[in-house]
């Protein structure tokens, strides 16, 4: 950081000496002080030439310049606040002024950064030749050689036989609920800490989702949550559909007893792996334990192709029908011929193009943001009141987002507090998840929880996800670390 009295001169300089301590400066301003030091005036170039063309002398001093209420912050002005300033004045450089009137600091536009988002798309080198080549021999439709190619290497990669590319992961969840059977008055079992849609596709077909609080050991669908789902639909007579079981932020459930109580229970699973691409359970991939499993390529996940999904299955008949269903159930008829109703949803070759160049640096992405949330939890080790998002022993989390709980009572600040006040330093940071039991529009669906208050309903409570990108910078990481320490060590 530039000392300012570096470029800090009283009314006594002459303007020749102003003028040097511009050029050498290298803020193309400098600052007018009191005897005390106390700020009076910004200082440019334009001023001291107005000087001279008003008849001052190279060797006359700053007296005859004017008072000029200069645009100043407080010194603990916020990013947003700063640039708002530098904004509406349109001015590069702002002082920063403390309690006695005297400039701590300037801050220049560049130093303020560019807004840090939760999550973006990371391009690599290998997508535009994918997109490219779909150019050239003009697969543009939603059918092509990347769309095969891409089906079979996420297959690949998730230990699966079949996969089937899609518009989108919800789509995914949409054709594995829709061919499980599904149909009004029916239930299905589905996490409740999860975004909505893991959720909605129950109801596109007129199902009614009940709600399996978390555990804490992952933040995942409680086992003993699920148990007790079961013995309850059991009484009464009943059996769910389907289980869907959300992986949350790239870290697997605990898939032994929760298929355990599924197979027991006759019931079949859909793995929501939706944001736990390339994570694994017990050195298993994520996304292949369910009779289905979904991926989503959303722009936000770990990698994207814009839009998109993908259902995948070693079960051949399931794969086969759901593609069938995703290109509007057309029948193997000469003319249009529809025996039942069905959906646009399958991925352009275009956008599996991008799938396949992001493919090849999964590895690296997920080595990036491991990266980002070890920097994370070294960096504000030593503040209290915080808790990671568990890892158990027997996973390995792709860490899509980082997430945390504060305990208020310790922190002295609550979550919604800490989200606002990244939000004021251009950091984005979100809430968890708000559980689906929690949700207006399911507030009649039943739910089960772990224990006696829902585990699900304390970590949305207190919980927050911060930056993860795997494009983020070391400095932009470094800038969240000091954000984060300096809300939570100001009491």
């Amino acid at each position: 950081m530039t000392d300012v009295h570096a470029f800090s001169a009283p009314r006594t300089a002459t303007i020749r000496d102003a003028m040097e301590t511009i050029n050498n400066s290298g803020m193309q301003m400098l600052l007018l002080v009191d005897a005390e030091g106390r700020f009076q005036r910004t200082v440019t170039d334009g001023d001291l030439r107005r000087l001279l063309l008003a008849g001052s002398e190279m060797s006359d001093t700053l007296e005859d310049l004017p008072d000029l209420a200069s645009v100043t912050a407080p010194e603990e002005v916020t990013r947003k606040a700063a640039l708002g300033l530098m904004d509406k004045h349109e001015i590069n450089h702002l002082p920063l002024i403390d309690g006695d009137g005297r400039v701590v600091r300037v801050l220049n536009r560049r130093d303020i950064g560019a807004p840090i988002l939760l999550s973006t798309p990371h391009m690599g080198e290998a997508e535009l030749h994918y997109v490219e080549e779909a150019f050239r021999t003009n697969w543009i439709a939603p059918l092509g050689p990347n769309v095969d190619a891409f089906e079979r290497e996420i297959a690949a990669l998730a230990g699966v036989k079949h996969a089937a590319a899609l518009s989108s992961g919800t789509a995914a969840i949409h054709l594995a609920v829709r061919m499980l059977g599904v149909k009004p008055g029916d239930r299905v079992f589905c996490s409740t800490l999860t975004f909505a849609a893991s959720a909605n596709p129950i109801v596109y077909e007129g199902g009614e989702p009940v709600f399996i609080d978390s555990e804490a050991d992952s933040w995942n669908m409680s086992p003993v949550a699920l148990e007790r789902a079961f013995d309850a639909a059991k009484a009464e007579g009943w059996m769910p559909r389907a289980v869907i079981v959300v992986n949350l932020y790239g870290q697997s459930a605990d898939m032994d007893p929760i298929l355990e109580l599924c197979n027991r229970h006759g019931v079949p699973m859909i793995e929501d792996a939706a944001e736990s691409l390339g994570a694994t359970y017990k050195g298993k991939a994520s996304g292949s334990f369910g009779l289905m499993g979904v991926f989503s390529f959303n722009g936000n996940k770990i990698i994207t192709t814009s839009g998109g999904g993908m259902l995948v299955s070693d079960d051949e008949a399931l794969i086969r029908q759901a593609r069938f269903l995703a290109t509007q159930a057309r029948d193997p008829a000469p003319h249009y011929q529809h025996s039942q109703i069905g959906f646009n949803y399958r991925m352009s070759n275009i956008l599996a193009g991008v799938g396949r160049g992001q493919l090849q640096v999964l590895g690296d992405r997920v080595a990036s943001r491991r990266a980002v949330h070890d920097a994370y939890r070294e960096g504000l080790s030593d503040i209290p009141g915080l808790e990671w998002q568990p890892e158990p022993e027997w996973s390995w989390s792709n860490r899509w987002l980082s997430a945390l709980t504060l305990d208020p009572a310790i922190t002295g600040v609550n979550a919604s507090e800490v989200i606002q006040r990244l939000a004021d330093e251009m950091i984005e940071a979100r809430p968890v998840w708000k559980p689906m039991h929690q949700q207006p529009v399911f507030a009649h669906c039943r739910h089960f929880a772990h224990g006696n208050e829902p585990v699900s309903d304390d970590i949305f409570e207190r919980g927050l996800c911060m930056p993860s990108g795997s494009n983020m910078t070391r400095a932009e990481i470094d800038r969240i670390i000091d954000a984060m320490r300096g809300i939570l060590k100001a009491r």
